[in-house]
């Protein structure tokens, strides 16, 4: 099977929402280094981060306190207003035709494919957040299905950073379109950031603001320290669950292939 598409998404502006910009180019450069060729990788973000007046490193942007810069070499295809949850529908469900603004790209899987997503943002019960718009639980489960039906991937992982996130996929998601999907919070509670105010320092001097969101940085590290050709779906949920402390990690969906390495994704 194709181990062939990714689609990333930090679905926030502005400096105090730095750490879904930095959760997003964490992510891009961990499905990178496991092998899925950046020509398959797409990634929308607002991009007014590394740049930022507030930035104290200009043109860098990190995850974790003393990381590394995770802007270096991420390839930003959606910015500014072209992040809008309509074009995050199109690109999904392959509508080249309908995306606007961007470069154009949009995920080429095929019956065969295993689909990676995640989203990192805001969130309330029923929606998820973008920029200046909101994209609601039914409309997403409707692209979903639509990808399915039209033999868009043969099966599918959804990593969802945002509060109430359970509320997205709790009795919507069906069980039997092969789409798994793991969620920050429940659908009745936040998530939280992590390495916030005292620990967003990189070099000693303090961010200002948190450096990531405590659900993405425990499965980005996790995936950062171990083989992920062995360790599997069920595992990194099961680490993901005990070590997500302030909020109750969920899972929905098919369950059917978990037991298969997060790798192939």
């Amino acid at each position: 099977m194709a181990r062939d598409s990714t689609k990333v998404v930090a679905g926030s502006n502005g400096w105090w929402n730095y750490r879904h910009q930095a959760d997003a180019c964490h992510a891009y450069q961990i499905v990178k280094k496991n092998g899925i060729p950046e020509s398959n990788i797409i990634l929308m973000a607002y991009d007014d981060i590394a740049n930022n007046p507030e930035n104290p490193f200009p043109g860098k942007i990190f995850n974790k306190p003393n990381g590394e810069d995770v802007y270096a070499g991420c390839n930003i295809d959606y910015t500014g207003s072209s992040v809008n949850p309509t074009n995050f529908l199109n690109i999904l469900k392959g509508n080249k035709a309908a995306v606007k603004g961007g470069n154009g790209k949009v995920l080429q899987s095929g019956e065969n494919s295993k689909v990676f997503i995640y989203f990192t943002d805001h969130g309330a019960p029923g929606l998820i957040a973008f920029p200046s718009e909101y994209l609601y639980a039914n409309d997403l489960n409707n692209a979903i299905e639509s990808m399915w039906a039209n033999k868009q991937y043969n099966e599918l992982v959804f990593y969802l950073e945002a509060c109430e996130s359970g509320s997205m996929f709790e009795g919507i998601l069906r069980d039997d379109i092969k789409a798994y999907a793991i969620t920050a919070a429940n659908a009745e509670e936040s998530s939280w950031g992590t390495y916030c105010y005292p620990d967003d320092q990189i070099n000693g001097v303090h961010i200002g603001t948190c450096l990531g969101d405590l659900f993405s940085v425990v499965w980005m590290e996790d995936s950062d320290k171990k083989d992920l050709r062995s360790e599997s779906i069920d595992t990194q949920f099961q680490w993901i669950l005990t070590t997500t402390t302030q909020s109750h990690v969920q899972r929905y969906g098919h369950l059917g292939f978990i037991k298969e390495p997060v790798g192939n994704f």
